[in-house]
Parts: structure tokens; sequence; C-alpha cells
């Protein structure tokens, strides 16, 4: 899948050099050129020197062409206006932006907006490494968080086979 990243920060990079491993085709977008320095030399993919929320500038990343994109900066407020741009201008079907503020985030959600904040995820690792330490070696979010595999649990069914929803 082609995938434009905006953000060469820690996370861009990571994200960029992970989704590039597993074969996909990954543009990222930074306007400092030396953020690219932190993509590993295992990076196949290209990259883009400019404002992530300029038009041009994701046309000239393929944004047109791709099936996803990620806002990744370090500021809320590029990151959902790129993600904006990308889905409605540009109809990226799958797109996500990282938003530190959970009053923001829960804000843009509510408008559709899909979106991670580090601060909620952050907050909860931290609840469950303090509260209840066995939450460190079964959590899911836990094992995200230190680069392990999360083991899949199967949905409850109903005798017929059908997946129990709970609703």
């Amino acid at each position: 899948m082609k995938i434009v990243i905006l953000g060469c920060g820690r996370v861009g990079a990571t994200l960029a050099t992970l989704m590039s491993a597993e074969g996909h085709e990954i543009t990222i977008i930074d306007q400092n050129n030396d953020a690219f320095s932190r993509l590993g030399k295992e990076f196949q993919g290209e990259t883009v020197i400019g404002d992530g929320t300029d038009e041009d500038i994701l046309r000239r990343a393929g944004l047109e062409d791709a099936g996803a994109f990620a806002a990744v900066t370090n500021g809320d407020n590029r990151n959902i206006m790129a993600a904006q741009v990308a889905k409605h201008i540009f109809g990226v079907r799958k797109v996500i932006c990282r938003i530190y503020d959970p009053i923001r985030q829960e804000t843009y959600n509510t408008l559709g907006l899909e979106s991670i904040s580090p601060t909620i995820v952050g907050a909860k690792l931290m609840r469950d490494a303090l509260t209840n330490p066995s939450m460190r070696t079964t959590s899911a979010t836990q094992s995200l968080a230190e680069g392990r595999s999360v083991p899949l649990t199967p949905l409850p069914r109903e005798r017929g086979g059908a997946l129990t929803t709970g609703r």
C-alpha cells in the first residue's frame, strides 16, 4: 500500500521504517532535511521536504494515489489540518493523526477524524504499571509500547457460530 507520513521525528521515522520493512511504499514529509537522518539505512521509501499542510507538497508526495496517511508531527494543529486535507481534499481512505491534547482529540474524533493521543496512551500505561503490575506483561497496550507482539484473543461465539458483540 502507498502510505504518506507527515513528520520525520522519532515516531514518524520509526513508523516509516516499520512500514517500509513490511513492503509498503512509503513517502515521508518533513520541513527539516536533517530529520531524515533518523531513517535507517534499511528505509526504502521516498522523502519530501516541505510543509505537509500545503496541497502542492502533498501532491508531490503522491497523496493522490495513497491508500493511507499518517500525520505525526509534534504539532496538534498541523496534524489536524493535514489530516483534514488528506481526508476531504485528496479523499484518502485511511487517515490518522497524533493529537497530544486529549480534549482536542475527543472533539476531532467526534467530527470523524481518527486519532491517537500519546498523552492518554502513556497515562494508561503508567497507571497500569503502577496499580496492576501483572498488566505490564499481559496488557496489549503495554506489549505494543514495548515493541512486543500482542497475543490475539478469539472473540466469543454463540452456539450458531455468530460472533457475540455484547449488544
